[in-house]
């Protein structure tokens, strides 16, 4: 019983802190907890497939769609799912809290730009 109850792995950020309430060989589940004015790299997955789903607060998110870069807002229970190869980021226009659903790689992660100097253009680590 002890391995199927469990209260989750915290990793701190520098944008906040992800919750990770779920890690198989098959999916990962996290909360990212994302602090006002704050957001993630600029970045894509070359394997990684991901679908969020905002809980609170409001979110901004940059994408690359069809080599266009695009704005969008998302509202608390909307949904969007970023596939592999799709440049995006996530800024908090207040504190949020993102649920995210994923395969499991999680240093798929090729960082184009970011405020806190974690670029990373030339790997997926």
């Amino acid at each position: 019983m002890e391995r199927l109850l469990h209260s989750g792995e915290r990793v701190e950020k520098p944008w906040g802190y992800e919750l990770i309430w779920a890690h198989t060989e098959r999916y990962v589940g996290k909360i990212l907890h994302i602090m006002k004015d704050e957001s993630l790299s600029y970045q894509y997955h070359v394997v990684k497939d991901e679908t969020i789903r905002l809980l609170s607060g409001a979110l901004e998110m940059d994408l690359e769609v069809s080599g266009e870069r695009n704005r969008i807002r998302l509202a608390p229970g909307e949904c969007l799912h970023i596939v592999p190869g799709m440049k995006h980021r996530m800024t908090a226009l207040e504190d949020c809290d993102v649920l995210e659903v994923s395969t499991p790689e999680l240093d798929d992660v090729v960082r184009l730009e970011d405020r806190y100097g974690r670029v990373n253009p030339e790997t997926s680590k």
